[in-house]
């Protein structure tokens, strides 16, 4: 039976993953045209530092999850003000996006994934500058 108990839960976990919420993914090149159509929003929610650091997508806004994580002060507003629009995120590697994309879904906020800021790169698109405005 002890042999047999990490055996068990690894299934689990491998299970219970599986069933976890996931939100859509999109491709850069159709976030970037929905968002320049005015039919959604872009969001980073990466931290300040990481901003400061690569760039941002030009469209963007600087949303960072700890944030959603937290009092969803800027969040808050945000959403309010764009009610309506789709809600597509990006972060360093597409992780923290997926965790926020698939939080907004389950509000009803039609939320999806766009991945990495270097899915958004790579695909050729404009950057700026985390201080200059968009």
């Amino acid at each position: 039976m002890k042999k047999l108990l990490p055996a068990f839960a690894l299934l689990l976990a491998v299970v219970s993953r599986s069933f976890a919420a996931e939100a859509p993914k999109i491709a850069p090149q159709a976030a970037a045209k929905l968002v320049a159509e005015g039919k959604a929003v872009l969001v980073d929610c990466r931290e300040a530092s990481e901003w400061a650091d690569t760039g941002v997508a030009t469209p963007a806004t600087l949303l960072p999850k700890s944030d959603f994580d937290g009092d969803k002060k800027l969040w808050k507003e945000f959403l309010a003000k764009h009610q309506g629009k789709q809600v597509i995120l990006y972060c360093r590697s597409g992780g923290r996006a997926g965790t926020v994309a698939a939080a907004l879904n389950k509000e009803g906020i039609k939320a999806s994934n766009v991945g990495g800021f270097k899915d958004w790169t790579a695909a050729g698109l404009p950057t700026r500058k985390a201080d200059e405005k968009k």
